[in-house]
């Protein structure tokens, strides 16, 4: 698969690099953080949330919403499902990373993906960038061996755990935590998700 660059004019329906911030106590702080041979997400860390730059990202980033500040960290090659929220979605490489991205557009109207349009994107370390609510994501891929990790600024309480019910069709179907829909590849054998997606698991070599 062709990795194309953030910065490249590709990537604009996606999403838009960052600037303005200093994200170096961020990315210190993400020193501290570990990197399984599996993939981990955290959706708030204290540590992360008490620093300068985080007072930023909510009034600048989300317009004075209340956010929260994660990570997903780890070893990963493969596309497995991807997910969309109803907002962007803020990432800051620690590391280089590879994302695996699509359109929500080009759902079907059964919530069926093909996985062939997806596209990768190169994320150089220490680079932040927007990734807008119609860009299809997942967890990102390493590019080396120790592993990648990311941080993830989303509106606060996006990837908790679900306190109502949701129907079984439809689009809520796909919801399987708080303003997180999800489409999965049946390989990666996601419990309770909805395999939807159709064609190859792309595997980043």
């Amino acid at each position: 698969m062709n990795i194309q660059k953030v910065t490249d004019a590709s990537f604009r329906k996606y999403g838009k690099v960052l600037e303005g911030y200093d994200f170096t106590a961020l990315i210190r702080e993400m020193k501290h953080t570990p990197v399984p041979e599996d993939v981990v997400y955290v959706p708030s860390v204290e540590e992360l949330e008490a620093l300068d730059v985080a007072k930023e990202l909510q009034n600048k980033g989300y317009g004075g919403l209340p956010i929260q500040i994660g990570y997903c960290n780890g070893h990963n090659k493969k596309l497995n499902a991807v997910e969309y929220h109803r907002n962007s979605e803020v990432n800051v490489a620690v590391t280089d990373l590879v994302l695996l991205i699509g359109w929500q557009q080009d759902i079907e109207d059964d919530f069926t993906y093909d996985t062939s349009k997806i596209e990768a994107f190169l994320v150089p370390a220490g680079t932040a960038i927007e990734v807008y609510a119609t860009t299809l994501h997942y967890a990102p891929c390493h590019v080396n061996e120790s592993g990648f990790q990311c941080v993830v600024v989303l509106p606060e309480g996006t990837n908790t755990d679900l306190n109502f019910e949701t129907a079984a069709e439809g689009e809520d179907k796909l919801m399987t935590a708080k303003n997180k829909w999800l489409i999965a590849h049946e390989d990666a054998a996601i419990e309770g998700a909805f395999n939807g997606l159709r064609g190859e698991n792309i595997t980043i070599e």
